[in-house]
């Protein structure tokens, strides 16, 4: 009798199991990457206006640039996180690649080393992720907070604020000091800096005055005696400004007049807010029972991983069965078909991004990229734990290959954007059989496997 598990069952079943496993997690990346991520933004799409996609207003209908789909910065991380989870892969490839097959079984530990290691980190990451966004949020406010105050100290300055040089003007900083001492105690007090800041309009932002104070005395007050002398206020401006200087060189590689310096450090700012506000409105506010959280999460990746342990035997059966009958190679089922048949992501994904909003997308997609994440270390990690132990033979290159390629493709197309015109959906789609076709002449004419 057959043993349900690759780990005991003889070697061949065993080696059949890992062979149908990679076939699997490659097509089921590949297709979450290109046929559903190209689908989803064909489901979801808005018009663009501005570069950003209009919730819920599709009145361009198919038009290649007019009409995509907005994420979140969020969804740009995951994307981030999903190119670096190929490392496992790469480590494992490389005696292949400087051919040292000698090296083999020393590349297969240390890549399930780095990939165990990457589930943990990545099962805390989802743990901590919301503190992570709240403190992003209230990073991007503070320096909203920073932006606005510098133009309505600009505004009231009797001068400019930047020298010729592009440094904080001293003498003009000070001027602009001796006018907010109302008092003329030679400080400012809590009251004056609310006389600075209660003409500020912070739009429909989440900042009172008092937030807004507190932040000041906090950057400014570094004697700690709750009231800014004339010295930490020229500092505390300086380190504003010369902040808002360093994001103007980055972004236009010169330094423009110092009216225009501020309002674009206002604007990127705001727009900064706006992408780290998207998603906090269903963020939890606070992470608790964290242990509790790790606990379940670790409990529920062992339940998977020994779910899909009792069915290999079965699935592999399965697969060789309808080989057979169908005269179609295992690869292309493996590959193919039971991506599709096995995906639970594609109905619920498809729905959900159907709702044409970007808070409904940006999890859409991000929900895409967690899956792939999670197959190239998890799945990973047993199929190398499996090669490790049974002493198996590595020869997957085919399949790693696209896998690295799609993910790095893909992802860097989400790392560094979080608006996609719909063009961008056909480049998506195509990917899928140029895998396919490049897989099956790797495998079956050049005998990669």
């Amino acid at each position: 009798m057959k043993s349900s598990s690759g780990l005991s069952g003889d070697t061949e079943t065993a080696q059949s199991q890992v062979s149908v496993g990679m076939g699997l997690l490659a097509g089921s990346n590949v297709m979450l990457l290109t046929i559903l991520w190209g689908t989803c933004l064909l489901v979801g799409k808005c018009d663009l206006e501005n570069s950003v996609a209009v919730d819920q207003k599709d009145e361009k209908r198919f038009s290649l640039t007019g009409s995509g789909v907005s994420t979140d910065i969020w969804t740009s991380y995951a994307a981030r996180i999903m190119v670096f989870s190929i490392i496992p892969f790469v480590i494992v490839q490389l005696p292949q690649v400087f051919h040292r097959t000698s090296d083999n079984r020393l590349a297969i530990l240390i890549s399930l080393i780095v990939a165990i290691s990457f589930v943990i980190a990545y099962s805390l990451y989802q743990v901590f992720q919301p503190w992570i966004q709240k403190r992003k949020l209230a990073l991007s406010k503070h320096k909203h907070v920073m932006s606005e105050i510098l133009i309505q100290l600009k505004t009231n300055a009797l001068g400019r604020l930047l020298t010729t040089d592009g440094d904080p003007n001293k003498v003009v900083i000070e001027k602009l000091f001796k006018t907010l001492d109302q008092d003329s105690d030679g400080y400012l007090s809590t009251a004056d800096l609310r006389s600075l800041i209660i003409g500020i309009q912070f739009d429909d932002m989440d900042i009172n005055i008092d937030e807004a104070i507190s932040q000041v005395m906090r950057d400014f007050d570094t004697s700690h005696d709750s009231k800014i002398d004339v010295d930490e206020f020229f500092k505390g401006i300086s380190r504003w400004i010369n902040k808002a200087k360093r994001v103007a060189i980055m972004e236009r590689g010169k330094l423009p007049p110092s009216m225009k310096l501020l309002e674009d450090f206002d604007k990127k700012t705001k727009k900064e807010q706006d992408q780290f506000m998207d998603q906090m409105d269903e963020v939890v506010e606070d992470v608790k029972n964290v242990k509790w959280h790790a606990s379940k999460a670790v409990g529920l990746l062992l339940l998977g991983t020994i779910v899909a342990a009792v069915f290999a035997d079965p699935l592999v059966d399965a697969v060789d069965n309808f080989s057979t009958a169908t005269s179609i190679p295992s690869f292309f089922i493996s590959f193919v078909i039971l991506p599709f048949a096995s995906s639970s992501e594609i109905v619920s994904t498809l729905i959900f991004v159907s709702r044409k909003k970007q808070r409904t997308a940006s999890l859409a997609y991000s929900e895409i990229y967690g899956s792939v994440t999670m197959s190239n270390i998890l799945s990973l990690a047993v199929f190398l734990g499996l090669v490790y132990i049974r002493n198996l033979t590595w020869s997957f290159s085919a399949e790693v290959l696209v896998i690295v390629v799609i993910c790095i493709l893909m992802g860097a197309i989400a790392s560094f954007r979080t608006t996609f015109p719909l063009w961008m959906s056909l480049v998506a789609m195509l990917l899928y059989p140029l895998s396919l076709l490049l897989v099956y002449i790797l495998d079956y004419v050049f005998g990669w496997s």
